[in-house]
């Protein structure tokens, strides 16, 4: 999902520059699709998100059993699990350029024992590569504070984001327009009432427990939830799934490939986690000119600067979050003027091709810096 999603055209765009790019992933029903729309060739590893040993093991053994057969230039890799394991496979096989991107920190809501655990990962993950890039400015300086200090190794490219965001694709149209009314009407939403989505995964510690909770203090308005329940890592409270099983104004669309009409379908996105690295929904919901609600966290506060395409609250917070609704629900010139700028300050700062252009300045840096 994170490369067919979080990095979604990156590896044509390479090929399409003169690169040879291959990806590798655990299993998932996605990769048919990478194969088809990137033009990659796809390696299958059995990584996992949990702290597994014995799995861990066998996947770092068949890294580096698969890099050895191959002659790379430049192992680049991304999420925590990927990060270390391809990072000490590329050390160990001497691949010249070594590159991790930081997208999202676990270890910043862990506590005691996992927490130091999440800590020596990630600092194992930085020594073995030649150079780590978080993908916004405070999660940089969350880092040198917290967990690496090399500050020759860390560097933002562009302004921040993974893989930017294709403007081009989301902004609004007539046929999605027609898409969102549809969605409306299969959802039994009034076209006068106001609606608030969120984008991602349905967990604890993407604060949907606040969501809900204050969501049920609402009257007339209505809640998306476009994303998966998943359960596994940070499940939610018991009474917030009631609450969505049981509230005939909170629709639980699960994944949907294509957001852009259920984002057009609502008033405002509500963006509530917990921590993030550069997270896509609130550049998505603002390319498409919505305002965005969301905590005051890495990234997220560099997306939206508050009272002008956006509000931002405290994390972990059901009153602020309630009350920012309530400002939006109620105050239309302010949601008029939010909505005005949102695009525009998207563009501006964070299209996709941009990002790309500059990765690309980055890539040959390394080349020429590292291989021989």
């Amino acid at each position: 999902m994170s490369l067919s999603l979080l990095l979604n055209g990156q590896f044509a765009y390479f090929q399409s520059v003169g690169f040879n790019v291959e990806v590798g992933s655990a299993a998932g029903p996605e990769i048919e699709h990478i194969i088809q729309k990137e033009n990659v060739l796809h390696h299958q590893f059995p990584f996992s998100r949990e702290i597994s040993p014995l799995s861990d093991l066998k996947a770092l053994f068949l890294m580096i059993r698969f890099l050895r057969n191959n002659s790379f230039d430049i192992v680049h890799t991304h999420t925590p699990k990927a990060g270390l394991i391809g990072m000490m496979a590329a050390w160990f096989c001497n691949v010249p350029v070594r590159m991790h991107t930081v997208a999202g920190l676990p270890l910043m809501e862990a506590k005691g024992f996992k927490r130091r655990v999440l800590i020596l990962v990630e600092r194992i993950t930085y020594r073995c590569a030649t150079k780590v890039y978080p993908n916004s400015f405070a999660q940089r300086e969350y880092i040198r504070k917290n967990i690496f200090s090399n500050r020759e190794k860390l560097k933002v490219i562009g302004n921040g984001s993974s893989n930017g965001i294709n403007c081009d694709y989301f902004q609004s149209s007539s046929a999605l327009i027609e898409k969102a009314k549809q969605i409306r009407s299969e959802l039994k939403i009034p076209f006068d009432k106001h609606v608030a989505i969120f984008v991602g995964r349905v967990t604890g510690d993407k604060g949907i427990n606040e969501l809900v909770n204050a969501f049920k203090t609402f009257q007339d308005l209505h809640l998306i939830l476009v994303g998966p329940l998943e359960s596994e890592l940070s499940p939610l409270e018991t009474s917030v799934l009631k609450e969505i099983e049981g509230n005939p104004k909170i629709h639980l669309v699960g994944f949907q490939s294509d957001v852009r009409p259920y984002i057009l379908a609502s008033s405002f996105l509500v963006f509530p986690s917990y921590r993030e690295g550069f997270p896509n929904a609130p550049m998505q919901a603002g390319a498409m000119g919505i305002p965005c609600i969301v905590s005051d966290i890495n990234g997220c506060n560099e997306i939206i600067i508050n009272e002008a395409n956006g509000l931002l609250i405290p994390p972990k917070n059901v009153e602020a979050i309630r009350i920012a609704i309530l400002r939006l629900v109620e105050e239309p010139t302010l949601r008029d003027a939010l909505k005005q700028k949102a695009r525009g300050m998207i563009v501006e700062r964070y299209d996709q091709k941009f990002l790309w252009e500059a990765l690309h300045i980055e890539y040959q840096d390394q080349i020429r810096r590292y291989v021989h």
